[in-house]
């Protein structure tokens, strides 16, 4: 009776019930007292153990109790058994047992600024030392470049000219293939490209029926002739320098290489029939149709057996086929040009 009435004082909010009921405690007065006083001592206790056990799991009364004396803690897995034992052997209702769990600690968050900090101090260092190897690297990059500008000016200084020199010829004949292409897309005479080709064509055809491989054996004159026909076109030579040119070749094919008058008249008159006058033309056309028509009556008179040669290795003259070249490219560029018109009309 003492025990609840202490328990009483000490839990006023909390009604306590006493283990013995009416009739127990009206039995054991008149019982013997030397039987009551084991039973008596067995449930007080049980009832200090369970108030022990309490004290333990932390509840959250105003003051402690008198009789909780100690709490012993011999390992979290000791405490945890002896805290559900205890649950299992409390005389407290099932409806308010969750009441006396333990209630989780509040999470903490400051361990994790600190962290932060010193992750973003980490940060900062790390890309303040990468900033400065990116300088390193562009100073190398940047002295490597001073290097190479020194030595080419230490080349330059020696080799200068002949390289200024070199570009320049080479600026002037880029410039010169430009500026001639485009004359010949713009300004390119298809028809008098046609007709010097057809007359050029008939001198050759002449010298090759009179003397076989007369054009053939010769392509590197036939070649040098084009080209000063081209010049005397053009204005880049004057006519007496041309003619005088023109005998030379004539002289150089007779008397060095030691040529027959057919073969070593065909570079000249093919150049004259191409880019002279019409009455010009005429004359060389003339004068080389009757010097070949000659030269075959007096092998005939001679008693002179012809032979028949066969060309073997034919080519094309490179003149005739710079000539076809650039009526194809005119042709071409009017079209192209007439398609365009048509595409924007449409």
């Amino acid at each position: 009776m003492a025990t609840a009435a202490v328990f009483s004082l000490s839990f006023p909010n909390l009604s306590y019930k006493s283990p013995l009921t009416f009739a127990s405690r009206t039995c054991l007065s008149h019982q013997n007292p030397s039987k009551t006083l084991p039973v008596l001592t067995n449930r007080l206790h049980l009832l200090k153990r369970n108030l022990s056990c309490a004290c333990n799991i932390g509840l959250g009364f105003g003051r402690n109790l008198g009789f909780c004396v100690r709490a012993e803690k011999n390992g979290e897995g000791e405490v945890l058994d002896e805290v559900e034992e205890a649950r299992k052997q409390s005389t407290m209702p099932d409806r308010f047992r969750y009441l006396t769990k333990e209630a989780p600690d509040p999470p903490v968050r400051w361990p994790w600024f600190v962290a932060m900090f010193f992750l973003i101090y980490a940060w900062k260092a790390v890309l303040w030392e990468l900033s400065n190897w990116k300088k390193l690297g562009f100073a190398i990059i940047g002295f490597i470049g001073y290097l190479v500008k020194f030595s080419l000016a230490v080349i330059y200084q020696f080799v200068g000219d002949p390289i200024t020199y070199l570009l320049m010829i080479m600026e002037t004949a880029l410039y010169s293939v430009r500026a001639f292409y485009s004359s010949i897309v713009v300004y390119a005479p298809v028809p008098e490209l046609t007709m010097v080709i057809m007359l050029s064509s008939m001198v050759l055809a002449i010298g090759e029926a009179t003397v076989p491989n007369a054009a053939s054996s010769q392509s590197f004159l036939i070649t040098l002739s084009g080209l000063i026909g081209y010049a005397a076109v053009r204005g880049f030579i004057i006519e007496p320098f041309f003619f005088t040119l023109l005998v030379g070749i004539f002289a150089f094919s007779r008397l060095v290489k030691k040529r027959d008058y057919v073969s070593s008249a065909l570079p000249v008159a093919a150049v004259l029939a191409a880019v002279g006058e019409p009455w010009v033309r005429v004359l060389a056309i003339g004068s080389y149709l009757a010097l070949a028509i000659w030269q075959h009556w007096n092998k005939l008179s001679m008693g002179k057996q012809e032979v028949e040669d066969v060309a073997t290795n034919r080519k094309l003259p490179l003149p005739l086929l710079g000539v076809a070249l650039a009526i194809g490219i005119r042709v071409a560029a009017k079209w192209a040009g007439y398609r365009h018109l048509t595409w924007m009309i449409v």
